[in-house]
């Protein structure tokens, strides 16, 4: 019999989760990592080992590694004159999969138009390439979030592999309550102004919680009362099939979105779409009253890219070397985790639990019930698709998208948080409009 676990974090081909992935344009790539008539590119998404190429005029092909002949790795293929040549036989294939030429079968006995690679539609938009994976002939349309409209030169993009189920990834991007400790539990309210991104949330580090679910998937506001008479409310989304928004900076420029895309049952990728001119915040960095530092590394080590299923992406600090822990910081509190980046803090906690985490083991608390409304909502969905054929939110209807922010405000006692956080995205900036 499976389990809910099983449902929720297994995404290859005919699992629960996997069908609905695939209902979705996925992001897979920067644009700037394939090259025209370059050397292509493994590429491992929902536990297909596929293969990603750029083509003479441009076009981006990705497909099954394997050549549809005898098997043989297309990754070893040369890509040449719109196409990419499987060095076994010499069988060509273009960026749909067609096979445009069979030099090793006799003229007479050619049928290359009876043979096609098993590819996928590719788009690019935002920096990024994005394939469909799914079984609908026509592809779904694209996902409409705001900070997908804008120009690419208005954009930072920024990619990160865990080495854990993507589920768990994602997790941490809708639990406010471990900010106050794990990312900064080495800083105290006084030591820090008013409208620094992290005064109310470590001058209370307990907050209460209300959850919804939304037309694009879950949201929660974290309320703290900030000072007589005003809340402190802190808003984050999760949109379907694994797209979050964290309450970086406030609502007004907040832009972004960031998905957790499933590499395998053990891996995924962290792919943030940023406004370049998003307000910094969120973070533990940044000046104190006195106007020292608060210990924070900015900036990512990266391994060498390598051609590996999973060589791309992949932080310096890993389980191999604690994470970079320096325990000589824990005591003095010069960094509550003794790890200095924030996307290490966080890789650190979620990859220690182990590739899928036993959630048999788990003893949810009422800070946890954005965690336990978003996998309900993903099982219902997924369930949903797998048994009744009906459609995941966002995939008909991609507008569901548009008007979803994060972000944290301020807000007299009174005002119903939901009134509150829509009245702060109608002031919000609005690059472009909607389309």
């Amino acid at each position: 019999m499976r389990s809910d676990s099983d449902d929720l974090t297994l995404v290859g081909p005919g699992t629960v989760m996997g069908d609905l992935m695939r209902q979705y344009w996925i992001p897979a790539a920067l644009s700037s990592e394939v090259e025209s008539d370059g050397a292509p590119m493994r590429l491992m998404l929902l536990g297909e080992k596929l293969i990603a190429f750029r083509d003479s005029s441009g076009r981006v092909g990705i497909m099954d590694h394997r050549c549809p002949h005898r098997c043989a790795s297309l990754f070893l293929g040369r890509n040449e004159e719109d196409g990419l040549r499987c060095i076994y036989h010499g069988w060509k294939f273009d960026v749909d999969g067609k096979c445009v030429d069979m030099p090793s079968v006799p003229a007479h006995q050619d049928f290359k138009d009876k043979v096609h690679a098993k590819a996928y539609k590719t788009h690019e938009q935002a920096n990024l390439i994005w394939v469909y994976m799914g079984p609908r002939e026509e592809a779904p349309a694209f996902p409409d979030f705001e900070v997908l409209r804008l120009p690419a030169d208005e954009l930072d993009v920024s990619f990160i592999q865990r080495e854990c189920n993507w589920l768990q990834a994602l997790e941490g991007d809708v639990d406010t309550s471990h900010a106050g400790f794990l990312h900064a539990g080495h800083v105290e309210a006084d030591d820090l102004y008013e409208d620094h991104p992290n005064y109310y949330v470590v001058k209370n580090r307990t907050p209460e919680y209300k959850v919804i679910d939304t037309d694009y998937g879950t949201s929660y506001g974290a309320f703290r009362n900030a000072k007589p008479g005003i809340t402190y409310w802190r808003v984050a989304n999760f949109a379907f099939p694994f797209w979050t928004q964290a309450p970086f900076a406030t609502i007004d420029r907040n832009i972004h979105a960031r998905a957790w895309v499933p590499l395998d049952d053990h891996h995924a990728m962290s792919i943030i779409v940023r406004w370049k001119h998003m307000s910094p915040g969120g973070s533990s960095g940044g000046p104190k009253k006195d106007g020292t530092l608060i210990k924070y590394r900015l900036g990512n080590n990266y391994k060498p890219t390598t051609t590996d299923w999973l060589g791309r992406w992949r932080l310096v600090e890993d389980e191999s070397n604690d994470w970079g822990i320096d325990r000589s910081l824990m005591p003095t509190m010069e960094q509550y985790s003794g790890i200095e980046n924030v996307q290490v803090q966080d890789a650190a906690v979620q990859e220690a639990m182990g590739a899928i985490t036993d959630h048999s083991f788990e003893h949810l608390a009422p800070s946890d019930q954005m965690i336990a409304r978003t996998r309900r909502r993903l099982l219902r969905a997924a369930r949903a698709l797998k048994e009744q054929g009906i459609a995941p939110p966002g995939v008909e209807d991609v507008s569901v998208f548009q008007t979803a922010r994060s972000g944290y405000f301020l807000v007299d006692e009174n005002t119903d948080w939901q009134e509150a956080y829509q009245a702060e995205v109608s002031r919000a900036v609005h690059p472009v409009p909607p389309r």
